[in-house]
């Protein structure tokens, strides 16, 4: 006579993760064993990466290591405190101070992550009798911020200045304060939002409007100041952002006006109660900032491989959803499709991940973009491209 096994208060683990199996929705990690370039050891192969957010290819930069050296022997390999106890160093001022400058706003403050600087941001400037308008599409630590905050959270069809302007006029009036909320490039599908017009409906119904350029600094605007910099915006609006894609360091940011950064050290509970960034990835930021804004090279390249590929696609017959950043997402069918043709990319030596629900609503291979790749490695990736097209075709 078999014996049941006792029941554990875990067991729902293994239902859980039966489950997220069978959705095809299941994810591991990879394991990266070389520096950050377009070259990468992937499980120890080396691999083509066209997945990396390492826009400029400053991640494996000589002055930024240089410069994070630099720093760890001045100031040791961590900051052993908050920022509001024992972990403010002068090179954190000088970081705030020079990212004040890239954004053209009067002040910032540095978290440990654009993820909790988002967090910490929304969930301090807005609450229980708030109002947050999101775009659909928006970043999570955007959608978390907003749960955090206890306002009231409301999504508008991504991209819809209509449906944005609609409910706005439904709900606005019955809250203190709104909050516009929206990623500047959109990471999954590269495309653009339309912020000039957002900044015009937040001053017709008096609202505050928070912008994440995660992925659009270094990459936008005459000096990489990002997506608002090229539009000219910068007053009367909340931008946050990470140090850990174009920049190649890591950390995250907020930028605004002084009475806004000084609010936020007060009461930005995910700044406040959290050791301060460490002293290697504040000065490799540091370092990357001041090329961001002198070497327009960098950027100049990156969008001459941008209009590489967007042409290379076109001619193969392959859309994307996008052509208006460095980040290409081509939606090849179901779930199961999808992957098979990351395989087939992944087989021949190309790192190009497939990105699937609930990370988004439709499967796609997700492809991103360098200044470093060179055009015979994007000539190789547009071969195997449309050889996987050709391969998912059905046979006759």
């Amino acid at each position: 006579m078999k014996t049941k096994l006792a029941s554990t208060p875990y067991d729902w683990l293994d239902r859980s993760l039966d489950s997220i199996h069978k959705a095809n929705w299941h994810r591991s990690t990879q394991t990266i064993t070389s520096k950050a370039g377009t070259i990468a050891k992937v499980n120890g192969r080396e691999m083509l990466m066209f997945a990396s957010n390492n826009y400029l290819g400053l991640a494996g930069d000589r002055r930024l290591i240089e410069a994070a050296i630099a720093a760890t022997e001045k100031y040791g390999t961590g900051t052993t405190g908050s920022r509001l106890v024992t972990g403010h160093l002068a090179l954190h001022e000088e970081l705030e101070l020079a990212i004040a400058d890239l954004k053209n706003t009067e002040a910032a403050l540095v978290f440990s992550s654009g993820y909790l600087a988002n967090l910490g941001t929304i969930s301090a400037i807005v609450g229980q009798r708030d109002l947050i308008v999101g775009d659909a599409y928006n970043h999570s630590c955007l959608k978390k911020g907003a749960v955090m905050s206890g306002a009231m959270a409301i999504d508008y069809q991504h991209g819809s200045l209509a449906d944005l302007s609609a409910k706005l006029q439904a709900h606005r009036s019955k809250y203190r304060r709104c909050l516009i909320t929206t990623d500047s490039v959109f990471s999954m599908d590269g495309d653009l939002a339309p912020l000039r017009e957002i900044m015009n409906l937040a001053a017709t119904y008096d609202c505050m409007v928070l912008v994440d350029e995660a992925h659009g600094t270094g990459v936008f605007g005459d000096r990489g100041g990002g997506v608002t910099n090229a539009l000219g915006l910068g007053a009367d609006l909340i931008q946050v952002g990470t140090l850990s894609k174009a920049l190649g360091s890591l950390g995250g940011y907020v930028a605004g006006s002084a009475k806004l950064i000084d609010y936020l050290r007060n009461r930005a509970a995910t700044w406040i109660y959290t050791t301060g960034l460490s002293p290697a990835d504040t000065g490799a930021a540091i370092a990357a900032i001041e090329i961001v804004k002198s070497e327009s090279s960098l950027r100049q390249q990156l969008w001459q491989n941008v209009a590489m590929v967007k042409q290379g696609l076109q001619a193969l017959g392959i859309p994307a959803i996008a052509f208006d950043s460095p980040i290409v997402a081509i939606e090849v069918g179901d779930i199961a499709t999808t992957m098979a043709q990351s395989q087939y990319l992944r087989d021949r030596g190309i790192f190009a991940p497939a990105i699937r629900p609930p990370t988004v609503p439709t499967a796609r291979i997700r492809i991103t973009l360098m200044a470093t790749h060179t055009p015979s490695q994007i000539q190789t990736l547009l071969q195997y491209l449309g050889l996987a097209e050709q391969e998912a075709k059905p046979k006759r």
